[in-house]
């Protein structure tokens, strides 16, 4: 198909990172473990260096790649990032320690539902990129946390296509995050405290910026 030779020519396109953020990638796709897709990373290393963010907000840690990959980015950012998966928090950590990042990335090991409430931010800069099916739930404590003119980025809301589908075209498994991420989609863009675009970026990148009532 068109689109699939499309994103292959981008990606070629693509520059390489730093040698211990390629090292971090190339075992975690070795391991299984989800990455950022490099579509995705490069949108989201361009809107760091629009916005600048001095706090950041990360919903889903897995082994500490985006988390690190943003501190190149916001240099002067302090990162919060929240991981609920035992096994992966050990090895996320140890990757933030080798890279010297501890004074600026913490890692809080509990589930996002629960850490997410006894936050109390503001932040100015969300990445959300944790279970899908839980985005919706999360909405009302991100709206919470963010400050005037906040970004809230959003991975994977296309669901590798599959968003846009009928619920009885999907697998009976799938069809609750099915749901949900369409009741996300829907808020985010109708939200009155945010302005989004939905992008087809990787498997989807939504950009919400927050703007109070008022405005």
């Amino acid at each position: 198909m068109k689109e699939d030779r499309i994103a292959v020519f981008l990606e070629a396109l693509e520059t390489g990172e730093k040698a211990y953020l390629e090292e971090i990638e190339e075992q975690a796709l070795k391991d299984y473990v989800p990455i950022i897709r490099k579509s995705t990373q490069s949108f989201l290393k361009v809107l760091l260096q629009i916005k600048q963010p001095k706090n950041i907000l990360e919903i889903g840690t897995a082994v500490g790649f985006s988390s690190l990959l943003m501190s190149e980015y916001a240099k002067e950012a302090k990162i919060t990032t929240i991981e609920n998966y035992e096994k992966r928090i050990p090895i996320a950590l140890d990757n933030i320690k080798k890279a010297g990042k501890e004074d600026r990335i913490t890692l809080i090991p509990k589930d996002a539902a629960v850490a997410l409430k006894e936050l109390e931010g503001p932040f100015d800069f969300i990445f959300l990129d944790g279970a899908k099916a839980q985005y919706i739930h999360y909405l009302d404590d991100l709206l919470r946390l963010m400050e005037e003119g906040a970004l809230l980025v959003t991975d994977n809301v296309l669901q590798d296509g599959e968003v846009i589908e009928s619920r009885y075209s999907i697998r009976r498994r799938d069809r609750t995050i099915h749901a949900r991420m369409r009741e996300y989609l829907y808020e985010i863009k109708h939200n009155k405290n945010l302005l989004t675009s939905i992008n087809p970026v990787g498997d989807g990148v939504s950009v919400s910026v927050y703007r109070s009532e008022d405005e």
